[in-house]
């Protein structure tokens, strides 16, 4: 028997959440993939685990579409191992997660698989030069067949799919270059994919490192994959423990760790955070009004961590040369948590350039 307590502040460790410094080579989270998703993305995501990211460059890291299509910060040196633990486990995986373009395909007899082969294949052979999305986009169009292309009505165009093309281009050999909006294609110097992404990449297993103790079903959701092939993967060393009455897995290697950990940081984690995307979403946060503010259909917010508990939410408020945090606590915080969560808003306002005016708290 395991309480979510336990779970929380193992997860606090595992992600180091709780150290004030570390480099590239040593931040766990990295093997997983960093989410580079809005302002207090990825590079944010390392700076609260003790990276300083002023010192980083492409030279450093790099930039790939790969879990559920979202854009992912890696260590450049291990692009060849990352890019074997992110292909689909099988066709029917490809198929789940290239979404309703897997439809098409199966009616003209094209199997997934072969789909984004196809579709990596173009990639690479118009990508000779960094090159914008959209211009990647048009050209894809113009040579793919009907069954790889979808009619767009907000832009009134005819475009590939946007799962095949996402997940195609690591595959292509194709990296994002950083802080480009739209995204720019190129591809990666030398790029050669491992024959196997080993232990440490594995993707199941970085799930049960970072976000244990898990079900199948929960990494199946996060990764977009079918539960049963997650299942056929399971790894042969792991315990079973009972969270919140549910029976889970967690790699034995981390046995001691779970009874041991004390998550003692406070943290204010993007809405992106890999900590905020385990797929126990009652386990992170209990109560449902909460879970329903922390992660909202549209425009989520992110979560202010307090000792091995998510106590709140915040949202940065940015008015011309004001920047302001608003804080929405799920309790009453006391005053030495107030003024540690302030000391944070002031580490976001450095990390985004910018003075911090204030940080309102709610209550």
């Amino acid at each position: 028997m395991v309480d979510r307590r336990q779970v929380m502040n193992f997860r606090v460790r595992a992600q180091q959440l709780d150290r004030d410094q570390g480099t590239l080579a040593d931040t766990a989270i990295l093997d997983i993939g960093v989410q580079n998703t809005g302002p207090d993305g990825a590079r944010w995501a390392l700076a609260v685990r003790g990276v300083d990211v002023t010192a980083l460059s492409a030279k450093d890291l790099i930039l790939l579409w790969t879990i559920r299509g979202a854009p992912h910060l890696y260590r450049r040196a291990d692009v060849g191992k990352v890019v074997a633990a992110v292909e689909p486990f099988s066709d029917a995986d490809a198929g789940k997660r290239i979404y309703d373009a897997s439809k098409p395909l199966k009616a003209a007899g094209i199997e997934n698989l072969v789909a984004l082969d196809e579709v990596a294949a173009h990639l690479r052979a118009i990508v000779t030069k960094p090159t914008v999305k959209g211009d990647v986009s048009g050209r894809l169009a113009e040579v793919m067949p009907e069954p790889y292309l979808r009619f767009c009505r907000p832009c009134n165009a005819t475009h590939l799919y946007e799962m095949p093309f996402r997940l195609a281009a690591a595959r292509a050999g194709l990296e994002l270059q950083l802080d480009t909006s739209p995204p720019v294609l190129q591809r990666i110097t030398g790029f050669t994919r491992a024959a196997a992404p080993g232990d440490r990449f594995d993707l199941i297993r970085a799930y049960l490192r970072l976000l244990g103790p898990a079900t199948p079903k929960q990494v199946a959701g996060y990764l977009d994959a079918p539960v049963k092939d997650v299942k056929a993967l399971w790894p042969d060393d792991v315990i079973e423990v009972t969270v919140d009455g549910e029976l889970r897995s967690l790699l034995a290697a981390d046995e001691e760790a779970l009874e041991s950990a004390d998550g003692r940081s406070t943290r204010l984690l993007g809405p992106f955070d890999l900590f905020l995307q385990a797929k126990d979403r009652a386990t992170l946060v209990p109560d449902a009004a909460h879970a329903k503010e922390m992660w909202p259909v549209l425009g989520r917010p992110g979560g202010v961590l307090v000792d091995g508990e998510l106590v709140g939410t915040w949202r940065p408020r940015k008015s011309g040369a004001t920047f302001t945090v608003a804080v929405q606590p799920w309790r009453k915080l006391p005053g030495p948590t107030r003024t540690a969560i302030t000391e944070q808003a002031e580490r976001l306002a450095v990390h985004r350039a910018v003075s911090l005016t204030g940080v309102d708290f709610a209550n």
